[in-house]
């Protein structure tokens, strides 16, 4: 397995005009579905109660410098913008605890982003478009590198990158397309070279990330609280510093 490091300096090494030809080849136009932004196919704004209960509620990885991005945008307190990220934490007599390793966008009652709104006519928008995070503005795409995280979704479509990162064949990548109505719509060069561009942004920092993850990493006990750990170090679930 390759070092993070090792995924970091290819991550950097990608050709973004490879990574737009790649999007053309499979095609997008955002439809404004709001699929990506929900927690599922029925909300609880649908009438399909019973549906939206058993939905996941969504999950979109956001990064701490973005999370304070947002909290300027719209002066936001913490939690209106991120929360911790559910996975590896537990059911405790007290609530959620445990350790986890990433911030996800805040969700409204529904499970769906905090973010989402729908018009009259049912036509999604994201009310910090401007400022939304990497996983946001690259979805369906993301790119097949051992230490980037991938979106929740099925991978529906994938294309190599020839001769890998660095023309020798070695350590090849793809960029993967991700359940989306959008897929296999005509993209035009320029919108194709901008998500390219936000790609490969997107893969270089989440290396960085996770290596900072991990060099900042110490155990905690977090008798009955929730920690996340980032790239700043131990966090309550407000953004502020655990004290160990």
């Amino acid at each position: 397995m390759e070092s993070l490091e090792t995924e970091l300096e290819r991550a950097r090494a990608l050709s973004a005009s490879a990574l737009a030809d790649a999007i053309e080849r499979i095609g997008f136009e955002c439809t404004r579905c709001g699929a990506c932004c929900k927690a599922g196919e029925t909300s609880c704004g649908d009438g399909g109660d019973e549906d939206a209960d058993d939905a996941e509620p969504h999950t979109a990885t956001v990064f701490p410098d973005e999370i304070r991005q947002l909290q300027a945008a719209g002066d936001y307190d913490f939690r209106d913008v991120a929360r911790p990220m559910p996975y590896g934490l537990t059911e405790g007599p007290d609530g959620p605890e445990g350790e986890t390793f990433e911030w996800a966008l805040q969700t409204d009652d529904c499970g769906d982003c905090t973010f989402y709104a729908e018009d009259d006519a049912g036509v999604g928008a994201c009310t910090v478009h401007e400022d939304r995070p990497l996983i946001c503005q690259t979805y369906p795409f993301s790119v097949a590198l051992g230490g980037t995280s991938q979106p929740l979704g099925e991978v529906v479509d994938s294309v190599p990158l020839d001769g890998g990162t660095d023309g020798s064949g070695a350590g090849t990548a793809a960029v993967q397309a991700h359940e989306c109505e959008g897929l296999g719509r005509d993209i035009d060069r320029e919108h194709a070279e901008e998500l390219a561009s936000a790609l490969k942004e997107r893969a270089v920092r989440e290396l960085e990330e996770a290596i900072g993850v991990r060099d900042n990493y110490e155990p905690t006990t977090s008798d009955g609280a929730v920690v996340v750990h980032d790239s700043e170090g131990a966090k309550r679930p407000d953004g502020t510093e655990y004290d160990r």
